[in-house]
């Protein structure tokens, strides 16, 4: 079968594999989050997106981000920070993102928790690859980091997030993110959300209890050329 080509077509292709994989899960299609990731893609291509009914975005570098939220201003869409986030940078963020996936260090938790009359949901990013310059904080150090997140005004812990290690099969990372969640619900109960699952690996990740797939190039393509 050749390769869905249009827009549309990859992203019914990419909800049908998801509502497969969820009910091969036992699960509820309908309890999962699917974010568009669209980084280095036009804006022209969120509108195009939120005209097909996505409703939630994401992004990883803040200056992409801020500038297309503002180009598209669409009240449709909710913007996901799903990328590394410099603590100099996280204010701007709260300015346009709902929620930002990859809170891993108490200098981004205070950054980003003022009390500005909103609240903006956080997801813990967990280093699942104990390789350096990956991100995420240590699993035996989310405990603490949460604790931090719910002292902070204007901040929503929603769960824990998750990027599988490359080269390695990714079920084994998420059964160990799965294991954190159970850990920070143990603490605050509200915080069910598991951050987990891209193009590749989404099928794994709602296995073991994903609630958030952050898809990109399986339903926006190839990434155009950078200028």
């Amino acid at each position: 079968m050749a390769a869905p080509e249009s827009l549309a077509e990859r992203l019914a292709a990419v909800d049908a594999g998801i509502a497969e994989a969820a009910r091969a899960a036992g699960r509820d299609p309908a309890e999962l989050t699917r974010i568009v990731v669209t980084k280095f893609h036009p804006a022209s291509l969120v509108r195009e997106l939120a005209d097909l009914g996505v409703r939630d975005v994401g992004e990883n570098r803040h200056q992409e981000a801020v500038a297309k939220a503002a180009e598209v201003a669409d009240d449709r869409l909710a913007w996901h920070f799903v990328g590394q986030l410099q603590s100099n940078k996280a204010r701007a963020v709260r300015g346009y993102a709902a929620t930002v996936h990859s809170v891993d260090r108490a200098s981004l938790v205070d950054a980003l928790g003022i009390d500005d009359g909103r609240e903006v949901g956080v997801f813990l990013e967990i280093d699942l690859s104990g390789e350096p310059g990956r991100g995420g904080v240590a699993p035996e150090g989310a405990e603490e980091l949460a604790e931090r997140v719910l002292a902070k005004p204007g901040l929503q812990l929603l769960g824990v997030m998750g990027v599988a290690p490359l080269g390695k099969e990714p079920r084994p990372a998420f059964a160990r993110l799965r294991d954190v969640s159970d850990r920070i619900r143990a603490l605050h109960p509200a915080a069910t959300a598991i951050s987990a699952g891209m193009s590749g690996d989404y099928a794994d990740a709602i296995a073991e209890g994903a609630t958030h797939l952050r898809i990109g190039t399986a339903i926006t393509g190839k990434r155009p050329p950078r200028a």
